[in-house]
């Protein structure tokens, strides 16, 4: 069943090079940043498409962790993650995908002459 709102935790292991981001209750789901800040919009981003997709497949989540359960090394810290599927199954839908079209000459002519970018034109924005 679809939900609304989950909440999951994330665990930030911290590195020389960056911040590695994974969720100990949803294998695969990873991503990585370079700030804290960056790891928090990465965290949520990659638990959002990884549910997003879970839902297409159908396939069953696991409940989320406790944080006191979750035994981490001097270099991690668990932090909760959450996300509002409404936003952002309607941003996954909203996503431009690339089509090629067949347009006649004429208006391909003058689209040219008046320096038209038909990538531009046929993007819809709020």
């Amino acid at each position: 069943m679809k939900k609304d709102y989950y909440i999951y935790p994330a665990i930030f292991e911290y590195a020389e090079d960056g911040i590695s981001i994974t969720f100990p209750d949803l294998p695969g789901c990873i991503s990585c940043a370079k700030t804290d800040e960056e790891a928090l919009y990465m965290a949520k981003d990659a638990l959002g498409l990884y549910i997003a997709c879970s839902e297409d497949e159908k396939e069953k989540l696991s409940e989320p962790s406790k944080l006191n359960d979750i035994k981490l090394k001097s270099n991690e810290r668990a932090v909760l993650i959450e996300v509002n599927m409404p936003l952002f199954r309607e941003a996954v839908q909203n996503k431009s995908v690339k089509k090629t079209l067949t347009i006649p000459k004429w208006m391909n002519d003058l689209a040219e002459r008046n320096n038209v970018n038909f990538s531009r034109a046929f993007t819809v924005s709020d």
